[in-house]
């Protein structure tokens, strides 16, 4: 099947989905399964994915000296990415005020759900962090579905091919072969995802019912539309700077997208989008160390969101927050937000954490718990894009990103889909106006890949 008939099918199956949920909610609750076979087919691929890619990336390449540098160059530019994600998730809470008048009985809310989130404990401590990179056991780790653990251990493996050398060439060329048998894998497995799709969407408009989104209408709105804002005013100038196009980028992005957004579900996505990053013009090493990466420290969503419902809580309570406490609350969510992936509902445990510790009621964690499978579509759609957008920041600052190689890709992409290539070239063009001429392929090219296509 191609990618655009499976992204018509998963667009068709998330309308059907909300269609059914609303129509027969009694059966559509019944529907989850469905979705939870498609995400365990999907939890199968990844780690052997990412440590035969993230491998064959960095022990293929033949060059470790820069391992290091491109990690340094990684966290920084999370860093300073999500700490924006929390300054506007922040400004946008006392622009426009979500919480200020929420109609709702707070006496009627239950904070069962809650107290349970209460008492988890998570190290947030540095040297927790260090320790907790390092696996016990690999087969451990990916059997948890721990991503920065099969990371580490995946780096090493690699360094130790390298220094071994040409005895070491057929476990190289083993996983080299696993990363193109991976990819086929993750082909059969998005067959299902219209399936995965279709129990989602119906599971959740079945148990919330479509009368909730009025309810929470102002909160969902101002989420959305703060999401939106960080993708357009951040991602879309970062992307300017580098020189790469975004608009492409986000139609090269389409299906990986659609499916973290309908199954609320980074790792639904994270194979399709490490193989459209690849094919978009990043090297393989780059992908395969800063996607999983980008999923512990990287999370621009769920940053935002944060900040945001922190504020939200505070306002349902009538609670005016100063301007200096508010500073210290991004700066404890900073911390907080990392290193914590797998972790079941990972953004509530954090936000009531950091309410607690700053002496502010929990209660509004327990009303997010009714819309929160609607807006963590959103935060993990947001979350997949800005690790997308990080493989190439690292890829254009270590000058490796292949402009030929996207220019080709869209130009296949705009056949296929019978879309005029002057509208691709144009873009391409556009975006990369100051990169040497000989990076991109001038029209005639185009077209000799055009008829060859």
């Amino acid at each position: 099947m191609s990618s655009s008939k499976l992204t018509l099918f998963i667009f068709l199956a998330l309308i059907a989905g909300i269609v059914f949920g609303w129509l027969a909610p009694d059966i559509a609750v019944k529907m989850q399964p469905l979705a939870d076979m498609f995400l365990r087919m999907v939890k199968m691929i990844i780690a052997p994915l990412i440590f035969a890619t993230l491998v064959v990336g960095i022990a293929g390449h033949g060059d470790v000296k820069h391992l290091g540098k491109i990690g340094f160059k990684t966290i920084l530019y999370f860093e300073i990415v999500t700490t924006v994600a929390l300054i506007l998730g922040l400004v946008m809470a006392n622009i426009f005020k979500p919480g200020v008048g929420f109609n709702i009985d707070l006496s009627t809310v239950s904070m069962a759900a809650v107290e349970k989130m209460q008492n988890v404990q998570i190290d947030h401590s540095l040297s927790h962090m260090i320790v907790d990179m390092v696996p016990t056991s690999v087969f451990k780790s990916m059997a948890e579905g721990n991503l920065l653990q099969i990371v580490v251990f995946s780096i090493f493996f690699a360094l130790a091919i390298c220094a071994i050398g040409q005895k070491a060439r057929p476990v190289l060329d083993f996983l080299q072969s696993t990363c193109e048998i991976m990819f086929k894998f993750t082909e059969f497995v998005m067959l299902f995802a219209p399936i995965g799709v279709f129990g989602a969407i119906s599971a959740t408009i079945g148990q919330n019912g479509i009368g909730i989104l009025a309810s929470y209408a102002k909160l969902i709105g101002v989420t959305y539309f703060s999401l939106v804002l960080f993708v357009i005013i951040v991602l879309a100038v970062v992307c300017k700077v580098i020189k790469i196009p975004f608009t492409a980028l986000i139609r090269a992005l389409k299906e990986p997208a659609l499916l973290a957004f309908t199954t609320a579900s980074s790792e639904a996505a994270l194979p399709k989008a490490m193989d459209v990053m690849e094919k978009f013009g990043v090297p393989k090493n780059i992908v395969s160390f800063v996607m999983p990466t980008g999923y512990t420290f990287n999370l621009d969503g769920s940053t935002l969101y944060l900040a945001l419902t922190a504020l939200f809580c505070a306002q349902i309570a009538g609670i005016n927050i100063p301007i200096e406490q508010q500073v210290l609350i991004m700066l404890t969510l900073m911390l907080t937000s990392k290193g914590i992936a797998g972790v079941p509902r990972v953004s509530l445990v954090v936000l009531t954490g950091t309410l607690s510790s700053f002496g502010l009621p929990v209660v509004g964690v327990a009303i997010l718990l009714g819309i929160d499978q609607i807006l963590d579509m959103g935060r993990t759609t947001v979350n997949l894009i800005g690790n997308c957008v990080a493989t190439t920041v690292v890829a254009r600052w270590e000058d490796a990103f292949d402009y030929e190689k996207m220019n080709k890709y869209m130009l296949t992409k705009a056949v296929k889909k019978s879309k005029s290539p002057a509208v691709i070239s144009g873009e391409i063009m556009q975006s990369t106006s100051s990169i040497d001429v000989d990076t991109v392929l001038d029209t005639s090219k185009n077209e000799k890949e055009i008829e060859r296509v």
